[in-house]
């Protein structure tokens, strides 16, 4: 996906996670954090100052909310630490990126259960 198809599925998945949350009859609900297809599950996490974090996986796919937590420590370590980085734009950080692919690269078994 391009930069403006991952802006239009963020701001699809906000107005959606905002409505849930209100229309929930749960107290306290956090909004959606799945959303299951026929051939794909869309899996997000929200950090506590409301950043949304997605993942795309196979159906049924175990251990994908422990991935999201891992890639919200190294945005973390890596983007908000970033002098360069402003809020509420694409992440474009080298470190990130390279952070992120060695770890699920190294923990693909212990994150996706394979």
């Amino acid at each position: 996906m391009d930069t403006n198809d991952s802006l239009r599925v963020a701001s699809l998945w906000h107005s959606m996670h905002a409505i849930s949350q209100q229309l929930s009859p749960v107290s306290g609900c956090l909004g959606i954090e799945l959303l299951q297809a026929d051939t794909f599950d869309l899996h997000c996490f929200q950090s506590l100052t409301g950043t949304k974090f997605f993942a795309v996986s196979e159906p049924g796919a175990q251990h994908m909310e422990s991935l999201l937590k891992f890639v919200y420590e190294l945005y973390t370590d890596y983007v908000l630490k970033n002098p360069f980085y402003e809020m509420e734009m694409p992440i474009r950080c080298e470190l990130f990126d390279i952070n992120l692919t060695q770890a699920v690269q190294k923990d693909r078994v212990t994150f996706l259960g394979r």
